[in-house]
This record gives structure tokens, sequence and C-alpha cells, in this order.
């Protein structure tokens, strides 16, 4: 047996032996997979192997497209049976919003370079004449996905990576898994112990027994799903070619092709069944398990797969499929590292395994032996959850993904399946005030207020709140607003070392003064950005970060994991500890004067500085800084004391027509602004040049995490630029495809409308010709070219006069 290992994965199912396979092609071979039964023995072997193109997130389509590239290949790349049929796919849509979601995947098909069509009635009956079309107005007829033998694939990729010098072990389980003294893993078997650099949880529906070990979690809900195989079928059996694979609102369903047989897979909406309830985990002795079939449970949506496949009811069952499919709550795969344990590993949480599982081990694999990945990880970083993602939470989460499989959410729509799980302690007063709320990390933040019970029409178009959210603006541009946004990150960093710890860590120079306020980036050693901070100086020795919401248990990794052992330093995280305020607006300082001592004019706080104050009588860090670009401040409180400081600087701003405010209208006015957003222009994919940040680069600083590939990197054809949209009725909002002509040179990062300049704006990825100002392209929006000018500068306030004012 093997004793010693790089890195040990524990699982053998499709996304172990993926995430092997491709950490071999990145050139990393000493590697063991551990597995405790056969390979493909837990949720693989059993799966109906549909690999569809169609998928709501662009940068999870670009892990199908690389899946569907890899798989036609596989069977000549490893001499391993791989039975893959390349049937295309036809989605169907039933109305107005399914049409406008596949326009949307239309533009993803563009940039990432997988063939879509949307293609009307006469053509989808020439692809399936067996269909009824009840109902459907249009759909997406894509050519390089299908489906494969699920066994096969994820054998032909342990023997892929076993021919490139990584081992397999089967029948033996992990037990546990210790950190040594030294930072490496004991990685117990029963059959001996390996030490390990690196682990990797690809354990699928065990990955939570697995994450336990090591006193983690991986939020997880294994959902029992169900398909039939019918008897075969005269009509497939007189018809050469094989009809796409079949996805269907209606029926929420998939159905498709089995050989002469037909198949159908459905995904009910009640009453639905978690695997191994109540403990939610199979057995370790588990093993090709699959549960007792439930076909009253299920038979109405297989009735309306038979409305739309008329030819399947008269068939008869030949074998039922009743097995286990791990889910997220938010529905993305775990990839990444887990939170607060280094060199442990997350390769888990996939409901779509074998669609996933090609270019999940791909872009995992780049990530763990390059420190970044090609494609965004940000939504597959496993620390996008936090405690607050508990077995209930993710239960609720979990039953709303699999109900809503073939729903398409249309923008902004949010569901309040497991909420609330994080509230301020304003969140009952703001919603009496008709704040609608939106969840992020389990927060719940104003997303627009309701002041007349309207619902909103979510819609790719502008909308029925289109008006409210220009309200709010004016109310932030003209006289005073007020926003409730305590889910910031925060952090608390002091010690002796804290000024030349953050030095190092951050690409730009921390504040020097106290009261000072810097905008800090942290790269990767690649130089790619990984994060956002504002930094502020408390003291000599005392700083208060702030990063993203989202960006917590990632930022603290990167801060707790980054500090050397002989350097005095104490990071706390503080984001529950404190509440934030923004008072934002011209009258803003006339409403803060009223209820503090502290002097608030130029000269005794300037922008971009922060003091330790009180108003209201309650102990606040303000800082004045603005994301909505006018004169304003974040109030920082403890937590507790946010009702009394709200209800005085509510009552204070009366007299100034003081008005609540959310996130839409912040996102209009940092667009207006030109500030770009972690996440969406600042990420893993791009260094500070190529997303136009050199001024957060202080490359005088002799050294920091990151310099030396900044400045030395080739360069690439990447550049974020800036553009006003001649866009109609409807702004981009990412994932679009910018066009020069006929071809695609570059996709939409983010997009809003801008009230106060009434433009429509957006930031987007091109190659650094199109960059100059002045340059025209166009962005295909809702399958349609509109035309986008690249600015030479924020369309609101350039020179910043407001916020200094």
């Amino acid at each position: 047996m093997k004793t010693n290992a790089r890195i040990v994965v524990v699982g053998g199912g499709m996304m172990g032996t993926s995430l092997l396979y491709h950490l071999a092609l990145e050139g990393c071979s000493d590697t063991l997979l551990i597995e405790k039964s056969e390979l493909t023995s837990g949720s693989t072997w059993h799966a109906a192997g549909q690999c569809p193109s169609i998928t709501g997130s662009y940068n999870l389509a670009k892990i199908h497209a690389y899946s569907n590239q890899l798989y036609p290949r596989l069977e000549a790349l490893t001499g391993q049976y791989v039975s893959w049929h390349p049937a295309g796919g036809l989605r169907l849509a039933n109305n107005a919003h399914e049409l406008a979601w596949l326009k949307q995947v239309y533009g993803y098909s563009k940039s990432i370079d997988f063939h879509m069509e949307i293609v009307g009635l006469d053509e989808i009956k020439r692809l399936n004449p067996f269909l009824t079309l009840d109902q459907v107005i249009a759909a997406a007829h894509t050519t390089d996905d299908g489906h494969g033998d699920p066994s096969g694939l994820c054998n032909a990729l342990a023997k892929g990576a076993r021919d490139l010098g990584a081992t397999v072990m089967r029948h033996n389980r992990v037990v546990d898994i210790r950190r040594r003294p030294g930072g490496d893993w004991d990685v117990v078997t029963e059959q001996g112990t390996v030490i390990a650099e690196i682990v990797v949880n690809a354990a699928g529906c065990h990955a939570r027994q697995v994450a336990a070990m090591v006193g983690g979690d991986a939020p997880i809900t294994n959902m029992q799903h169900h398909y039939i195989v019918t008897h075969p079928i005269q009509a497939f059996i007189d018809r050469g070619a094989e009809i796409p694979v079949m996805r269907d609102s209606y029926s929420s369903a998939y159905f498709r092709q089995e050989q002469k047989s037909g198949l159908m897979g459905v995904y009910e909406d009640s009453p639905l069944r978690e695997a191994w309830a109540p403990q939610g985990h199979p057995a370790w002795e588990s093993s090709n398990e699959l549960f007792p079939d439930d076909l009253d449970r299920i038979a109405p949506w297989l009735e309306r797969v038979i409305e739309r496949m008329p030819i399947f009811g008269d068939a008869g069952i030949r074998k039922v499929i009743n097995g286990a499919i791990p889910h997220t709550p938010d529905g993305a795969p775990l990839l990444g590292p887990a939170p607060g344990l280094k060199d442990f590993w997350m390769c888990c949480g996939t409901s779509f395994g074998i669609a996933q599982g090609g270019g999940c081990g791909k872009y995992l694999a780049q990530w763990m032996l390059h420190g970044d990945a090609e494609i965004n990880m940000t939504e597959f970083d496993p620390r996008r959850f936090g405690k607050f993602a508990d077995e209930t939470y993710t239960r609720d989460k979990v039953f709303l993904d699999y109900r809503t499989t073939y729903t398409t959410r249309r923008p902004g729509e949010e569901e309040p399946d497991g909420r609330p799980r994080k509230t301020s302690p304003l969140h009952e007063k703001l919603r009496a005030q008709g704040a609608v709320h939106t969840e992020t990390f389990g927060w719940e933040r104003p997303k627009w207020f309701s002041l007349d019970g309207r619902v909103e029409d979510y819609s790719y178009q502008r909308n029925n709140v289109f008006e409210f959210i220009r309200d709010e603006v004016a109310a932030v541009h003209e006289r005073v607003g007020l926003l409730d946004l305590s889910g910031f990150a925060k952090y608390d960093i002091s010690g002796p070392h804290a000024e030349a710890f953050l030095n190092r860590l951050c690409a730009n120079r921390v504040p020097r003064k106290i009261g000072g306020i810097g905008l800090v980036h942290l790269l990767s050693p690649n130089g790619r950005i990984q994060g956002e901070m504002t930094l502020s100086r408390l003291g000599d020795n005392r700083f208060y970060a702030l990063s993203a919401a989202a960006a917590e248990l990632r930022d603290f990794d990167w801060l707790t994991q980054s500090t050397p052992a002989d350097e005095t330093l104490h990071i706390e995280n503080v984001s529950e500890q404190f509440g934030v305020l923004v008072l934002s607006g011209p009258r803003s300082r006339e409403a803060l004067a009223q209820l503090t001592d502290a002097r608030l004019g130029n000269d005794e706080f300037r922008w971009l500085t922060a003091r330790e104050i009180s108003v209201a009588g309650q102990p606040v860090r303000a800082l004045r800084v603005s994301y909505v670009g006018e004169l304003g401040w974040e109030l920082h409180a403890p937590m507790a004391s946010l009702p009394a400081l709200y209800d005085a600087l509510w009552n204070s701003g009366r007299a100034f027509g003081i008005a609540n405010y959310g996130l839409y209208a912040v996102n209009g006015m940092r667009m207006e602004k030109g500030y770009k957003a972690w996440g969406a222009e600042l990420t893993n994919e791009l260094n500070m040049l190529e997303a136009d940040m050199p001024r957060f680069i202080d490359l005088n600083k002799s050294e920091f995490v990151g310099k030396s590939a900044t400045v030395n990197q080739a360069a690439r054809p990447l550049k974020i630029v800036y553009a006003e949209v001649d866009a109609g009725d409807t702004d981009a909002r990412g994932g679009e495809p910018v066009l020069h002509g006929t071809e695609c040179i570059g996709v939409v990062t983010s997009g809003a409308y801008g009230h106060r300049v009434r433009k429509s704006l957006a930031f987007a990825c091109v190659p650094p010709q199109f960059s100059a100002a002045g340059t025209t392209f166009d962005l295909l929006i809702q399958g349609e070219s509109r035309r986008a000018t690249v600015l030479a500068e924020p369309a609101f306030d350039p020179g910043n006069l407001r916020m200094r004012a």
C-alpha cells in the first residue's frame, strides 16, 4: 500500500476520478484515490448520464462545455468504452419567460463556444416527430452534447489517470483524517495510514461524513430521484437517428431514447423524499444502493411526459431506478478549499455529476496546482456557505432546488425557502416599511422598497419596480438616503506587525496615517485578483477591514492562513458584532451633524478618512466613503445599537427628505461611477492591469504577493472596459456576448441602468485593441444586437466632486 502522496482524493465517483485525471494532465501524478468499494458505486453508477450544454449560470456553462468536449474523445484517449451518444438536446420553452431565459443562455453559447440555436415549432417537430407541442412556443437546440454511460466515463477517467501515473485504491475505506503537527494529513484507512500534503473530499453522498472527520461540514442533502426505462418502442426500432435529449418544464422532466427504449426522469415538486432520512447519509457499507420505487408519487409527472411523448404510453416499464443524488443549497457544486482548513479541498455536491464532472475536475485541478483556474470559481467556492447553512437550512434549500430543476428563474427572483437565517435588528422594521430583501451569505439585505405593496414582476426587461428604483436613487442624489448594509464582512487586524503584514498581502499601500482609508486588493502569487477590501487605520497598530458579504470566510482564510508564525498579529472576524448603516446624499452631513459632537466639515473629516465618534449616544466607527458617488458616511456600530441609531438618523433626516434605499439602487449608482465589483469584474481570471485597476497597485513597495507576476506576465487579450449601451428597454446584466461584426470578442461582466445619467451602462472583458475611449462594438442582449461605446471616464461625476463636498 502506498503510504505517502502529495494529494489524496477520497471517493471514486465521477468527481473524484475526473479530478485525479486532470491533476495528472496538469503534471501531478503523486496522487492517490481511495474508494471504499468499487469505482462508481455511490451515485455515479445509477445516473442517467445526460450532459446538457444549457444551464442558467455562465461559469457553470463553461464547466458543462468542457465536459462535452472531453467525453466524445475519452474513449480514444484511454481505450475505455464510454458509449457516448452525440444526440444533442432540445430544451422546450412553454412561455415568454422561458424563451427570454433561453435567449440569455444563447448569449452564453457565443462566448463559451458551444453550438446552440433557438428553433421554432416546425424544426422541433423535425428533430423529434413524436412530440406534442401544446403550449410550446420555441426550443433551444444544442448539438455538442448528448449522453454517455456513467460507469464507462468514470472508469475511463480513472484509467486515464492511472496511465499518467496516478494510483487508485479500491475496497479500502477512509475511517479518519487527522492533522499532523507539521501541517500534513494522516489519512487513516482500513488498510493503513497515508500521509498527504493535501486531501480532497470527493465522497459524493458521504461528503458530509468525510468533512466531519476534520471538524468541517459539507452543506449537502441527498435526494431520492427516479427515472424509468421502458420496453423497446417500435418507432425507435424503425427509426435510424436518435432523437435529441428532451427537457421540459411542463413535465418537470428529461426524456430520451435509451437504445431503442424510452427513458423518463422527473423532478416532482411534492412530496419530495430525502435519501436515508432522517440521518440523511448512507451507511458506510452502502454500495450500489437503490431505494424502493414509488411510482404513485411521481405518476402526475410521468403522465405529463407521456402527454409530450405519446409513444411512451403503451411501451410498458422495463426498469425503475430510484437512487440518491447529492444537492447543495444553491444547486452549484462545492469546488475549492474547505473553510478554515488549509490544504483540505472539496470536490463534491453536484447534482449533475456526469455533466459537470469533466469540467469540475479540470478547473479544480488548475486551482489546486497553479493557484488559479481559467474560469471564475467564486460561485463554486465552498466558503460561500457558513454556519448558517446547517442541516435544516440546507434541506429547505435543497428541496427548493430539486423541485425547481426545470424552472427558469428570472432575474432577481428569490424564494422564501430556508429564510431568514441572518438578519440585522432592523429586519422587521424595514419590512414594515416595504423592504424586499435579498439573501447574501445568509444575510437578509434590502433590495428595494415596495411603498405601495406591489410585487416585482421579474423580467429581463425593465419592469414594474423601475420607477421605485429611480425614486430611491433620486433621494440619494437630491436629499439623503439610508441603507442597512450590516452583511459586510468585517475584520479587526491589530498588533505590532499588522502594517507590515498587510503591506505584504495587499497590492496597494495600506494607509499610513491614523484615520486613513484605502482600497486594497488581495492577489494570488500569479497576480490574479482574489479579493477586495476597504482598509481603515484606526490606530498605530489597529486596522479595520471590510469586504463583500459573500467573501467573509474566503477573505478570513486568506488573512489568517497568510500570517507568519514569527509575527505578533491578531485577526478577528467581527462581521456579526458590527452592524452598518449607510447615510448618503447631499444632505447627509446636515442630518448626521444633529446627532454628534464630531465636526464633519471637510477640514476636520475629509473624504476617505475614518474616525471613531459618538452618534446619538452610540459608539460608531464612521467611514467617509461612498459606493454610490454621493457625500456620505458608513456608520459601523455594535449590532445591538442599530435600532436606536437608525431611529435617530431617520428622525434627524425627516427635515431633509430622508428615504430608505436598497441594493438595486446601489448597483445602478456604482455602475454610473464606474466602480468594478468583486466576483464580476474583479475575479481570479484577471490581474489588476487586465481589470483596469493600475491606480490600486503600489509598485514602489519592495514586495507584495503577486507583484512579480503582475509585472512580468505576458500580455493576454483581456481588458475590462466601461461602456454606454444603446439598450432599448433591456439592460445588460452579465454573460452577454460582445460582438465585432459577427465575431464574438468578449463578454459582459455586469451592467445596469443609471438613473442619474439616464444611460444604460455595462462592463465587459474584451481584447485591448477594443478598449480605447470611443471604440464601438455590439452587445447581444436578449437576441438583439445593441451598440456599446467605450467611455473614458465614469458617466457620473468623474471628478468625484460630490463625494468631496
